[in-house]
């Protein structure tokens, strides 16, 4: 699971005013963020036409992370704070330990879709405080002792301070508050009141964790560590009268269909004139640019979170141009995405 340093969970306990929490808010938007490059790098590196389950799996978890991303800056500016997302600092430099110090001895990098990723990357990333373990074929992931804090409790954390530091109506401005028609109302909504806070921070606990009885968020739509399980077992994760167990239909995962791309790639390692150059100064272009209308979005201009959404289409085309992209200094691999910040 990821582990977070308890002094950090001190320090948001010893918050005498909301301000304070706005560090622990900024920490919480690049957390989310800086698993989104590498889920993505991972969903591209599959060959069209082929792992169509897998790919659908990834996909959908890269969304939700893009909702918790819009989550925690709406809660940030219902504080009074402001998200700082178009940066260099704000951009993680792959490979890379997480925001805040977060499990210092895992590294997370931009590769292929591999079991290995997932099992040893993707699910600790996901984990929750205790893994449930369901009926199984193959032998089930056990239980971790809890040693730390962990992202959950960290936004619990911040659940319970903003209960205890606000009145029930929020201070923020109320018309920095993003929605979006790419999200339901249920998932993404003002949040205007301490009722809201709870249940934003709930989604993004339960969408990423589960609850801690079921492996489903409060929608009944597995939550990311058991999504990512079940390409592992080559199973599907399912409640039949109560009874939850991995079992048909099965999830195939052929990693032969998967290309072989050079993990981390530089723009700067690729020759100048290059296809391969060119098309990744385009594609770190379109992704600073993605960032820079997310600050303008979460920072006076709601409305245009839609738009941004839509440039997601760029990026994927591109990185999709990358991967098929033999690497023209390293024989034997492609091209890799490295979602690297330009100034625009």
């Amino acid at each position: 699971m990821l582990k977070i340093d308890q002094a950090i969970i001190d320090d948001l306990n010893a918050a005498e005013k909301l301000e304070d929490l706005h560090a622990f808010l900024q920490g919480a938007i690049a957390l989310e963020h800086s698993t989104i490059p590498p889920y993505l790098t991972a969903e591209f590196s599959i060959k069209p036409g082929t792992n169509a389950d897998v790919k659908k799996i990834i996909h959908s978890i890269v969304i939700q992370e893009m909702l918790h991303m819009t989550i925690a800056c709406n809660i940030l500016n219902a504080l009074g704070g402001k998200p700082e997302i178009y940066s260099a600092g704000f951009v993680p430099v792959y490979p890379t330990t997480l925001p805040m110090n977060i499990n210092t001895g895992l590294v997370v990098g931009l590769e292929k879709m591999s079991r290995i990723l997932i099992e040893k990357t993707f699910m600790e990333i996901e984990e929750p405080e205790v893994p449930l373990v369901f009926p199984v074929v193959l032998e089930a992931i056990q239980p971790q002792a809890q040693e730390f804090s962990t992202i959950g409790q960290f936004y619990r954390t911040i659940q319970q301070k903003i209960m205890e530091l606000s009145e029930d109506n929020l201070p923020g401005d109320p018309n920095l508050q993003v929605v979006s028609d790419s999200f339901t109302a249920t998932e993404l909504f003002p949040i205007l009141t301490k009722a809201d806070v709870i249940k934003a921070i709930d989604i993004i606990v339960e969408q990423g964790e589960g609850t801690d009885k079921l492996p489903f968020d409060l929608e009944m739509e597995l939550a990311h560590y058991y999504r990512f399980q079940q390409i592992i077992m080559g199973k599907t994760l399912e409640d039949n009268n109560g009874v939850i167990t991995f079992g048909d239909p099965a999830i195939v995962f052929d990693e032969a269909s998967v290309f072989p791309l050079m993990a981390n790639t530089k723009t700067i390692d690729l020759p100048v004139g290059s296809t391969a150059r060119d098309i990744s100064e385009q594609f770190n272009i379109a992704y600073s640019t993605l960032l820079k209308m997310l600050q303008e979005a979460f920072n006076g201009n709601p409305a245009s979170l839609d738009d941004t959404i839509a440039s997601m289409f760029d990026i994927q085309k591109l990185g999709k141009k990358l991967v098929a992209l033999p690497h023209p200094a390293a024989p034997g691999f492609n091209t890799g995405p490295s979602f690297e910040f330009v100034l625009i």
